[in-house]
């Protein structure tokens, strides 16, 4: 019969039915980080338990560490440093490769790990991180879990999961001029909510997807857990097996024969359905920018900030309400009068190389407000360096911005890192939830593109005002 792509990955990987609806489940692949990875091994070390396949789990130095130059093992959290020694230490013990500070593969998890090849097409991957589902912009089955399921794994190299329904988002027609990966994620969540993918794998399809350059789908894959679902896949084409090839880790010689072979299959064949299928016409997507403190909060750049009395729900409305409240807005305000602090580009949802490229070309010739303090951190050693062969970080230090070490910075607070309190400021980052980049920091999520004019304008702007 006609398998989805998810129906497909699934069964490769299925050892055997449990009970529930649960299944237990093959991993290929497992990708640590020193906050929530330190844990993991950790546990693993109190309770004697050896890993079982450590050539087969990796881990990096991101989520805590500074990202300002001259960094050490001293971190802007307290007791940070004792994560990252921590880490090195146990991954040492167990024998697992670590790109740490200093290490010319070092990056945020989700960055690394496609761009060495550790994650592949139709392999199985997990991080105790929830955008690990990033990957499934080149096909592979990718989840976040907890440090609990994370030592089960690291044990056994299986887990035992509820098998997900299936979802198929169909991005119909064309892309508008200056629309992004990240506004097509944003609009499909401002459309059905963060809880429209719960329960679901949802695959992300149609022509503007399949125009999408790999990074980018990786910006689609990355939020699908903002959207709920377990977990966001794009179906193997040429562009995959073009990023694919010269990994470090990847197959090379016959194994690469092989292994293309088998991604060529990786695909939802004609006729397969799914347990739900969502439609969006591409031309009514703009650039977009959130409002609130949820993904969901969005709208265009153009539009003005709705009102909460125009909701039926209670309970919306009130959400609303309270978001307004902590941002600081007021509903009918034009969203291009709101006036910014800071800006920010960066994170596993847009710090890759043709992030930082769009956002450089912009920049070009043009200077970030007076009153706004930018700052651009590369998603990993590697991109940082490429981007520095190409001139970009001369771009963004001449337009206003600080060029950083690679790490997951003011993605999130939990290192540190913050423009401070009531500080307004527009992100290249997947959530912007009440203090997600420090107490009281306002945070409206964007493009790349985004950022950068918005920043050269001081106010919200689309790139081309």
């Amino acid at each position: 019969m006609p398998k989805t792509l998810f129906e497909k990955l699934w069964a490769l990987h299925q050892i055997s039915d449990v009970e529930n609806g649960e299944c237990l489940i093959f991993i290929d692949r497992m990708f640590l980080h020193e906050r929530t990875g330190s844990i993991a091994l950790k546990g693993l070390e109190d309770e004697a338990r050896a890993v079982k396949s450590p050539q087969h789990i990796f881990c990096t130095i991101d989520h805590i560490v500074d990202t300002t130059v001259g960094r050490g093992d001293e971190t802007l959290m307290p007791n940070g440093k004792e994560f990252i020694v921590s880490t090195r230490q146990s991954a040492q013990s167990a024998g697992i490769r670590l790109f740490d500070i200093g290490d010319q593969d070092q990056g945020i998890s989700h960055v690394v790990s496609a761009e060495l090849g550790i994650a592949l097409p139709g392999s199985t991957l997990i991080c105790p991180d929830s955008h690990t589902c990033t990957l499934g912009g080149i096909g592979a089955l990718a989840w976040g879990v907890g440090s609990t399921e994370a030592e089960h794994a690291m044990a056994t190299n299986t887990l035992r999961i509820k098998k997900p329904k299936t979802m198929m988002v169909d991005f119909r027609g064309k892309l508008n001029q200056g629309v992004t990966a990240k506004d097509m994620i944003l609009h499909l969540i401002s459309r059905h909510g963060t809880m429209g993918g719960s329960g679901f794998a949802v695959e992300f399809s149609g022509q503007a997807v399949s125009e999408l350059g790999i990074e980018a789908r990786f910006t689609l894959c990355n939020m699908a857990v903002e959207f709920s679902a377990f977990t966001g896949l794009i179906a193997v084409d040429q562009s995959t097996l073009n990023y694919i090839q010269e990994r470090k880790f990847a197959p090379k010689g016959k194994d690469l024969e092989k292994a293309i072979t088998h991604w060529n299959t990786l695909h939802t064949d004609i006729g397969a359905e799914f347990d739900r299928t969502i439609t969006i016409q591409c031309e009514e997507i703009k650039p977009t920018v959130t409002w609130g403190t949820s993904p969901q909060h969005a709208i265009s750049i153009e539009d003005e900030i709705p009102h909460p009395k125009q909701e039926t729900s209670s309970i919306t409305a009130n959400a609303m309400t309270r978001a307004l409240t902590y941002m600081d807005l007021s509903p009918g305000m034009p969203m291009t009068s709101v006036k910014l602090d800071a800006a920010f580009i960066g994170s596993c949802t847009n710090a890759r190389l043709s992030d930082l490229r769009a956002a450089a070309q912009y920049l070009q010739d043009k200077t970030v407000a007076p009153w706004v303090s930018a700052v651009c951190v590369p998603g990993s050693t590697q991109v940082k360096v490429a981007a520095e062969a190409e001139g970009l970080d001369k771009i963004f230090l001449a337009a206003g911005f600080e060029w950083r070490e690679s790490g997951c910075s003011m993605c999130f607070y939990a290192g540190g890192e913050t423009f401070g309190k009531h500080k307004r400021v527009i992100s290249t980052t997947n959530r912007n939830f009440e203090g997600r980049q420090g107490p009281g920091t306002r945070t409206h999520l964007a493009s790349p593109l985004t950022v950068a004019a918005s920043a050269c304008k001081g106010y919200i702007a689309a790139a081309e005002d």
